[in-house]
């Protein structure tokens, strides 16, 4: 096995696994709203192979926090992390996850959307700070969660293609 740049995997492929991972309907979620109009971060975005197949991926993203009074703070939006349903529970994903964590400064701003329980525990993600942001669908406010230099101020989270 090993991890190489997402771009190093065929898009099919990751689309494929993205499919098995979290079902066709996958672009409904609010999530997929973030990414609009931007490409994956490719310095950031990875994906694990095992002979040639790819089993796995995590994608990063540039989002950016549009507070009221004008400030647009830059972040990453981590997500989607995708493992083959039949190799989930092996720590492919923690693997991807632990890998971006130490590949950005300790201070980085990242957020993304997921199980605080876990995400918190291994990785130092929290809701901490979010709990004054919106996004542009529903959410969870409990798993809106962040780690990093992030503004704890109101605002809309969104696309930041120009990062």
């Amino acid at each position: 096995m090993q991890t190489v740049p997402l771009s190093q995997a065929d898009p099919a492929a990751v689309e494929q696994l993205l499919d098995r991972a979290f079902g066709r309907d996958r672009f409904g979620r609010t999530a997929y709203r973030l990414r609009e109009g931007c490409a994956a971060i490719p310095a950031l975005s990875r994906a694990v192979l095992d002979d040639g197949q790819l089993i796995a991926s995590l994608q990063c993203w540039p989002v950016a926090l549009a507070c009221g009074d004008g400030r647009r703070a830059a972040m990453t939006l981590v997500g989607p992390v995708a493992v083959e349903p039949d190799r989930q529970q092996g720590g492919l994903g923690r693997r991807l996850m632990s890998g971006l964590i130490e590949s950005v400064e300790p201070d980085a701003p990242l957020m993304l959307i997921g199980d605080p329980e876990y995400y918190e525990r291994f990785f130092g993600f929290t809701a901490e700070r979010t709990g004054q942001w919106r996004l542009p669908g529903p959410f969870e406010a409990r798993r809106l969660l962040a780690r990093g230099a992030v503004i704890d101020a109101p605002g809309l989270v969104v696309p930041d293609p120009a990062s």
